[in-house]
C-alpha cells in the first residue's frame, strides 16, 4: 500500500514549501491539498476554520513543486463546478509542465449549496457541469485544436499550450461516495477518490470490486483507488487496505509547525506498518 498526505494549507500553517519538504522528507509519495474559494457566512458556523482560511491550491502546489523534487502534487479536491474549464486546463497543464509531470487531479462537485451558487452553478446541475468541464479539459490537453459541445460547455477549434508532460494528461481522480460515482469514474475518470472514514459502512470493498469488474468488462486496466482524508489510525488503514484501496492519503492538521511535525511523525509510524 502506498501513502501520501492530504491537508488544508492556510495562512495560519507553515508555508506550502515548508509543508511539502516536510512531507517529502518523511517518505510520502504525494501531497494533496483542499480547495474552497470562500465560505458563505451562514455556513461558517458548520465548518472548521481551515475551510475559509485555505490558500488557493494552484499557488500551494506551485510553491510545493519548487520546494521538492519527486513529490506528487495533488488537488484534493478541486471543485471544478466553480472553475472555468479553459483557464483551469491551462493552469493544470502549466503546473504539470513546470513540475516535470507530477500533477494529479482529484475532482469533486462540492457539497456547500451557497458556495456553489455564488459561482453561478445551480446545485442540482453540478455533476453534469463537472463532467462536461472535465471532458472539455481532456480535449484541450490532448488535441491541437480542441472543440467541445455540451449543455454547459461550448467552444470550437481552440489552441492552448503547454500540453501536460504526462500523457495523455494528469490522472483524474473522481471523488465522492454517491450512488452514481462509479459511473462517473468509468465514464471520464482514471481512478476513484473516496473520502470514506468507515469502509464497512460505505461498502467500500464491495464497490471497489464492482468498479474493477465493470472496468475489466469495458476493456480497461485495473482501476486504482486512492482514499483521502484518512486518519492516522492503523485499524482504519487496515480496513482500507483489505477493501482494495491502493493508496491512503493520511490527514495532517492545519496547525503550527510543532504540531504539524508531531502529526507527520505519527503518520509515518502508521504508514511503515503497511508499506510493502
Amino acid at each position: 500500500m502506498d501513502f501520501g498526505i492530504s491537508t488544508f494549507v492556510t495562512d495560519e500553517t507553515p508555508t506550502p514549501g515548508e509543508i511539502a519538504r516536510l512531507v517529502e522528507e518523511r517518505g510520502f509519495d504525494s501531497l494533496f491539498v483542499a480547495e474552497h474559494t470562500h465560505m458563505p457566512r451562514d455556513t461558517v458556523r458548520e465548518v472548521e476554520r481551515k475551510y475559509y482560511r485555505c490558500l488557493d491550491p494552484f499557488v500551494v502546489l506551485t510553491a510545493a513543486a519548487a520546494a521538492t523534487t519527486k513529490l506528487r502534487l495533488g488537488f484534493g479536491i478541486l471543485l471544478l463546478p466553480q472553475r472555468d474549464p479553459i483557464t483551469t486546463a491551462k493552469a493544470i497543464a502549466s503546473l504539470d509542465y513546470v513540475s516535470g509531470g507530477r500533477v494529479e487531479v482529484g475532482l469533486g462537485a462540492g457539497w456547500n449549496v451557497p458556495e456553489i451558487a455564488n459561482h453561478g452553478t445551480p446545485f442540482g446541475r453540478r455533476f453534469g457541469v463537472m463532467r462536461e468541464r472535465a471532458e472539455a479539459m481532456k480535449a484541450i490537453w490532448t488535441e491541437d485544436e480542441a472543440s467541445y459541445h455540451g449543455a454547459h460547455v461550448n467552444f470550437d477549434h481552440i489552441m492552448s499550450w503547454p500540453k501536460p508532460v504526462q500523457k495523455p494528461h494528469p490522472p483524474l481522480w473522481i471523488g465522492g461516495l454517491g450512488e452514481k460515482v462509479l459511473d462517473r469514474v468509468l465514464r471520464y475518470g482514471d481512478g476513484w477518490f473516496p473520502n470514506s472514514r468507515d469502509p464497512e459502512a460505505d461498502r467500500l470493498a464491495e464497490r471497489i470490486a464492482e468498479l474493477r469488474r465493470r472496468g475489466e468488462d469495458a476493456g480497461r486496466a485495473r482501476i486504482p483507488v486512492t482514499a483521502f482524508g484518512v486518519p492516522s489510525d492503523p485499524t482504519m488503514v487496515e480496513k482500507l487496505r483489505d477493501a482494495g484501496v491502493d493508496r491512503a492519503l493520511l490527514m495532517l492538521p492545519s496547525a503550527e509547525r510543532a504540531e504539524l511535525e508531531r502529526a507527520a511523525d505519527e503518520a509515518v509510524a502508521v504508514a511503515e506498518r503497511f508499506r510493502e
